[in-house]
């Protein structure tokens, strides 16, 4: 048995005040002290809410890192390429080659999307396999035509290998307070930063706030984008518009319903089933989700799979009504002879298109290239 003398007892109690003074000043008693800053996303006039996923807020670290993962070669194989290798800035973050090439130049089959607004999405792809943006992001890693590479190797590298000032490990500390890298991980920091590559800065949209005036031109375009397509006489309803909103209609101006549609390209699907690889559902046939037409001008090639290189082909499909097939959407006009849209009125819908442009997005230096 110890007796407590009182040399004892006075030890023990400066021993005690020790211990409580290092708690209560903070001590971290050799751990590491976390505290990431919160990051609110400044939504456009009449957009609406974002919806953030609750297990990844947005944090000013986790975005930094993101955006420092979308540039990084380490996410390919042999660390030829990198997210922005398919999504060039000035394409409106989109690869202006008819197909997406991945290391040692393989080619896809499909051109890569525009990456704008995509917070606002409720799938990817252009087959929709894809149903959050964190699930998108973890494919083209180990796509075998894209950057070719297993998370296990990616995840060894920005753990161990060299990148001079940078500090990955610290990074991730920094974003999610833990120093152990994951692929979970990876994809949360560069999901966040996709979220902030945010496009509402174009003619249209100063417009809408009522900062300048479309053109006679821009505006007619505008009123022919809204209105039905077709002949009344041949086409009920018809207005002899351009039948654009049903697919891309300006609600939450984001010019794209994000539904699927078979826009009468081809007859048949056999060179790309579309979405049908996704659900099975053999009325998904030749049906591809439809894209934004934010920065639409600086987007070409056009279609999943560029088979369109400029702005006056696109217009001139959907002008003569496209191919018929078996799924084709019924507001294709391919069986009364397409919309019959006179030069001067083609003229004017890529006017308008041209006015939603956003060269503030395009130029964004937080969205480019930092290594």
């Amino acid at each position: 048995m110890v007796v407590m003398t009182p040399q004892i007892a006075s030890k023990y109690l400066i021993l005690s005040a020790f211990v409580f003074s290092a708690i209560a000043s903070g001590c971290d008693c050799g751990e590491k002290t976390w505290e990431a800053t919160a990051y609110t996303i400044d939504i456009p006039p009449f957009f609406p809410p974002m919806d953030i996923p609750a297990d990844n807020p947005m944090t000013e670290e986790g975005i930094q890192l993101g955006r420092l993962l979308f540039w990084e070669t380490s996410l390919s194989l042999d660390n030829s390429i990198t997210c922005g290798s398919c999504h060039a800035p000035s394409s409106s973050f989109s690869d202006p080659n008819q197909y997406s090439s991945g290391v040692n130049g393989t080619l896809g089959d499909r051109n890569a999307s525009v990456i704008c607004n995509l917070g606002w999405s409720s799938s990817f792809f252009w087959d929709g396999r894809a149903l959050t943006l964190e699930d998108q992001i973890r494919d083209p890693v180990e796509h075998p035509l894209e950057m070719n590479v297993s998370w296990e190797v990616v995840v060894t590298r920005l753990m161990n290998d060299d990148f001079g000032e940078l500090d990955y490990p610290q990074l991730f500390f920094n974003a999610f307070g833990s120093d152990n890298i994951t692929e979970d991980l990876v994809v949360k920091a560069i999901a966040q930063f996709i979220r902030t590559m945010i496009s509402a800065d174009s003619k249209f949209d100063k417009w809408r706030r009522g900062e300048t005036n479309l053109t006679d031109s821009e505006y007619l375009g505008y009123q022919l984008f809204l209105k039905e397509g077709g002949d009344p006489e041949v086409n009920p309803g018809g207005e002899f518009g351009a039948d654009c909103f049903h697919c891309h209609g300006e609600a939450g101006l984001q010019f794209s319903d994000y539904l699927f549609h078979n826009n009468g390209l081809d007859a048949s699907f056999e060179n790309d089933p579309g979405r049908v690889n996704v659900t099975g559902f053999v009325l998904d046939s030749g049906l591809f989700k439809t894209p934004t037409l934010r920065n639409v001008a600086l987007s070409a090639p056009y279609m999943h799979d560029g088979r369109f290189t400029s702005l006056e082909d696109v217009i001139e499909h959907y002008n003569s009504g496209g191919v018929s097939s078996s799924t084709i959407d019924p507001f294709m006009k391919y069986t009364t002879g397409g919309l019959a849209l006179a030069p001067q009125q083609k003229d004017a819908i890529i006017a308008f298109l041209h006015a939603l442009t956003d060269t503030t997005f395009i130029q964004n230096p937080n969205f480019h290239d930092p290594h």
